[in-house]
């Protein structure tokens, strides 16, 4: 009975997703945060994604899986895997695909014998992003922007959540370019914690650069346009911001 009725979730998921990004061609990212096991060697996780992971969706089809740390070094360390999917059926046939696939099974065996004591992490949270209209694929960084901002933005109710993807599809987006806040990607958050929530990440060359973008955003005369609209009023309770930095195999 839980797995007929994991299916029908999943199900509902696949046609919700179709239906919100039927006129584009709308991105699915993965998002998996892994909490690290304190004292177990961080290695015997990057090797798995290193040797294993990585190289398996590559073969499969996914580009541009992103590694990252946070740069606050928090404790117990956190490790943000990125997986950019061209759409929801991809998704759920690539994991499918990877837990039957030869190689993969051979490349994670070392990885997979690892004893309780040696688990590289407690758990790992995963959430869902479809890409929003107004970027509906992932921008992949210059070489030299390797500073990143996750932020999460909840709002109190889905329409709140509804208003504050629009303002970004027909309004924000467009000042973020103006002002070098560069996207990566922004997604609405269709399976995961914190929900009703967008999450999206911004590249820089650095805290400095990044710091005097958001001042020009602030001070932009669009922005401050749109900031009092009523209908965008209300729209974030809360902002979740994480600054991570890639690991030396991410390919974002």
């Amino acid at each position: 009975m839980k797995q007929l009725t994991l299916t029908i979730l999943f199900i509902f998921l696949i046609f919700g997703a179709l239906a919100q990004s039927a006129l584009g061609k709308n991105e699915i990212y993965e998002i998996r945060v892994y909490e690290m096991r304190f004292g177990s060697p961080v290695a015997n996780l990057e090797n798995y994604f290193k040797n294993a992971l990585i190289p398996t969706l590559n073969r499969l089809g996914v580009k541009n899986v992103g590694v990252f740390k946070e740069t606050g070094k928090s404790e117990p360390a956190k490790i943000y895997v990125i997986i950019p999917y061209e759409s929801i059926e991809q998704y759920g046939i690539i994991n499918a695909r990877v837990k039957t696939d030869a190689q993969y099974r051979e490349a994670s065996a070392e990885y997979n014998a690892l004893l309780p004591d040696k688990a590289p992490y407690t758990r790992f949270t995963s959430s869902l992003l479809l890409a929003f209209d107004g970027l509906p694929q992932m921008i992949k960084p210059k070489a030299e922007q390797r500073f990143f901002e996750l932020r999460t933005y909840e709002s109190f109710s889905e329409d709140a959540s509804r208003r504050k993807i629009k303002m970004f599809n027909d309004e924000e987006i467009k000042i973020f370019y103006n002002t070098k806040l560069n996207p990566v990607f922004f997604g609405e958050v269709i399976a995961g914690d914190h929900q009703p929530c967008i999450t999206y990440m911004l590249t820089f060359k650095n805290m400095e650069e990044r710091d005097a973008s958001w001042k020009a955003f602030s001070a932009d005369a669009d922005w401050k346009r749109i900031a009092p609209m009523p209908e965008y009023a209300n729209t974030v309770s809360r902002i979740i911001r994480v600054f991570l930095e890639p690991t030396a195999y991410s390919q974002i």
